[in-house]
């Protein structure tokens, strides 16, 4: 029998046109992780589901079938949404681009989801959006299992000092500074580690490490907002 699921909190990520009148959905959703939804009919003129189906709100999705791709059968509204504007918005199809990019589908990470939502809600409230999408990132390639420990050295275990100057190798994590590669400070590391981006080093150094690993796993295609913000001074 075809699987049927309700009632599961999600949210939108992206949204296409699919056939003559029906959206092609991707959802971040807590407990079933990224899901590819078709919502049939949901481009007609007077659809009520198109209104529903925005990023950044809180929805229960109900949906049936087996295979990728699901077909939506009901969405309501569950408050507690965030509206973005200007910069912030731009932020949030940033963090939505980089979950479609780099989520595998299928795959349930629940603290993760959490911690998007806590970060719009962020971006939403004004906060400095560099140190939000720092933590967000660094958060995303630890929970897949791609970000290696910051506050040890790889092989020897030894513990970062503050004082000091290390590299990253990607697959390995914190070594010792390599000749002509990049070089972070142990505190930059060490605050990474913490979700501390008051220092303006800090800040700034990180920013060239999660490049450095972003640029590794999302390949040579480039993201398609990271040039929007860039332009914004925002990353």
């Amino acid at each position: 029998m075809p699987e049927r699921i309700d009632g599961e909190i999600g949210l939108v990520l992206h949204s296409q046109p699919y056939k003559e009148t029906s959206l092609l959905i991707e959802a971040f959703t807590r407990r079933h992780g990224r899901i590819s939804l078709m919502a049939r009919g949901a481009r007609r003129p007077h659809s009520a589901l198109k209104a529903k189906l925005l990023p950044f709100q809180p929805l229960a999705f109900g949906w049936f079938g087996k295979g990728p791709l699901h077909t939506l059968h009901a969405v309501e509204w569950q408050g507690d949404g965030r509206s973005l504007a200007g910069a912030a918005l731009m932020c949030g199809f940033y963090l939505n681009e980089l979950l479609m990019r780099l989520l595998p589908p299928g795959d349930p990470h629940e603290a993760l989801y959490d911690q998007y939502l806590a970060t719009l809600r962020e971006l939403a409230d004004g906060l400095e959006a560099e140190p939000v999408l720092r933590r967000f990132e660094l958060a995303l390639l630890t929970e897949l299992g791609y970000a290696q420990t910051l506050t040890h050295l790889a092989g020897s275990g030894q513990q970062v000092e503050p004082d000091e100057r290390y590299g990253y190798a990607l697959d390995l994590g914190v070594t010792a500074p390599a000749a002509g590669g990049p070089a972070y400070a142990g505190k930059t590391l060490l605050d990474m580690a913490a979700g501390d981006y008051s220092d303006p080093r800090t800040l700034a150094e990180s920013k060239l490490l999660m490049r450095q690993l972003l640029a590794h796993y999302l390949g040579d295609k480039p993201l398609a907002t990271r040039q929007l913000l860039i332009d914004l001074q925002k990353i």
